[in-house]
């Protein structure tokens, strides 16, 4: 009988195995119209082809044998990837509507409950919760005057604490994420920490968790298999702690802003999303509510302050790596600003190198080589394709940045990717380090202002050294994933 048992079983287990095989066959013949690509076996799909730390660069290659359109399964689902400056473009402007919903990505859903952030969100719920941060963002100063003085008062600070260190070498990692995280802070909490603040330094650590979460082989494993691999203990488990406890920190300060809270003088915006919440109360289906004020200032949070604190920390290894681009800034700043007053935003227009080196930094760096997944909202005939609704799109922002129809060495770091033969600026449709189209990231007005007025700051008061040679600095990505991320590394801030 025992025998006889397990003998049933494994028929029964060969059987349901087969059945899926055939179920999986079945619907890749009913997707003969979507754009070509790896035979994908059954139930793993093409998972196995690709490389787990570097998934992009797997997906860019098999854009090189596929072509800019093709398809691949995730486990039972197919996916179409966008694969260069010209299709991606198509997709994201031409095609903005359809391809303009959010695509599926089982962290980021863990993490929005409910898909109630900005990240997560799709139709009238997003477009009520992108609306109504542009609006209360602008007022609170993104892109004018008042929100460029709060930068440059931070940009002082950051410099006040590099010249404590007296020229000896540091790791600038945290010290770039407390600068850039307290400019969001003022807009979104109403006031700046302390950088040694307990508190603070704890909240950032956690963020630094869940970025490296987001790009490890655990969470890229846990986008692909989340109701097994959630059960399962490793890292991963840890991105969620740190994500509830983020979110925890932000509840705290919700509950004490809708203590004080003062509707004809709202502080910053949590103000403004509980005073929205309060005016839409009586509305049954309303998309203000505290689910919501949560996940969106953790998504506002977080976009604001790793990506910049992550691009200025990469930006300053190459300068290390290039002394001779750095020695080029140093003699238009002086020559521009000089020694006397802070860089302001009006310094830009004169500053066409500073200009190209921050762009092609930018570029270089392809710091969220994949960008969130999108999705269509239709069905779509696309390049000769028919894409079925709701099909996920990877957006490979990577093969923008590196296609070679729009920069001339992608590979390399060359700022004279956006110099013409006069030393002018001038812009390259390949620059889409901010996605495009409807997604486009919402704070790329701010990240400009950051990026240009902090490192135009530093570079004013510092010579930048490495206290290893410069052969030794690897500019390779230490991590590759959802984001990349350098080494760490070590420099000396030398003042001028």
């Amino acid at each position: 009988m025992e025998i006889f048992g397990e003998t049933t079983v494994l028929f029964i287990a060969s059987m349901v195995f087969l059945l899926l095989i055939i179920i999986e066959v079945r619907k890749q013949k009913s997707n003969d119209r979507l754009p070509p690509g790896p035979t994908p076996p059954p139930i793993l799909g093409n998972i196995l082809q690709l490389n787990g730390k570097d998934v992009f660069k797997s997906l860019n290659k098999l854009g090189e044998k596929y072509g800019p359109v093709y398809t691949i399964y995730m486990g039972m689902k197919p996916v179409v990837v966008l694969c260069s400056c010209d299709a991606v473009k198509e997709a994201l402007i031409d095609y903005g509507e359809e391809f303009g919903a959010r695509g599926e990505m089982p962290l980021l859903d863990r993490i929005c409950s409910g898909n109630h952030g900005l990240s997560t969100s799709n139709g009238e719920r997003w477009k009520q919760l992108r609306r109504f941060a542009m609006i209360t963002l602008k007022n609170f100063g993104i892109g004018k005057r008042s929100i460029e003085e709060r930068i440059q008062e931070e940009a002082h600070f950051l410099t006040e604490e590099f010249r404590k260190c007296n020229g000896q070498p540091l790791d600038p990692t945290f010290y770039f994420s407390k600068a850039v995280a307290n400019v969001i802070c003022t807009v979104v909490f109403g006031d700046r920490f302390e950088y040694e603040d307990k508190s603070f330094l704890h909240l950032l650590s956690l963020l630094n968790e869940v970025y490296k979460g987001f790009s490890s082989v655990w969470g890229q494993m846990y986008n692909l298999f989340p109701k097994v691999v959630g059960k399962l203990p490793g890292p991963h488990q840890k991105l969620f702690k740190c994500c509830d406890a983020i979110q925890e920190i932000i509840k705290e300060r919700v509950k004490t802003h809708k203590e004080t809270v003062d509707p004809s003088s709202p502080r910053d915006f949590i103000d403004c999303f509980l005073i929205k919440i309060e005016e839409e109360k009586h509305i049954p289906q309303s998309e203000f509510h505290m689910e919501a004020i949560v996940n969106t200032v953790f998504d506002l949070f977080a976009a604001g302050t790793e990506t910049g604190s992550t691009t200025l920390r990469y930006g300053l290894m190459i300068l290390l790596k290039y002394p001779d681009v750095q020695e080029r800034i140093h003699k238009e700043i002086d020559h521009v600003i000089g020694k006397n007053r802070a860089p302001c935003l009006d310094d830009r227009s004169s500053m066409p190198y500073m200009e190209a080196v921050i762009h092609e930094i930018q570029r270089f760096i392809d710091l969220i080589p994949m960008a969130l997944p999108h999705k269509v909202i239709q069905d779509l005939n696309f390049r000769g394709f028919v894409i079925p609704k709701d099909t996920t799109i990877y957006v490979m922002l990577s093969s923008v940045l590196r296609d070679p129809k729009q920069f001339k060495h992608p590979n390399q770091f060359n700022p004279g990717h956006f110099l013409d033969d006069k030393g002018n600026f001038c812009r390259n449709e390949g620059f889409m380090p901010f996605s495009a189209g409807k997604r486009i990231c919402l704070g790329q007005g701010l990240a400009k202002m950051e990026l240009f007025l902090f490192f135009t700051t530093i570079l004013q008061n510092f010579s930048l050294q490495s206290p290893v040679d410069i052969e030794e600095i690897d500019l390779t990505p230490q991590m590759s994933g959802f984001g990349n991320f350098p080494h760490h590394y070590q420099l000396c801030f030398i003042p001028r």
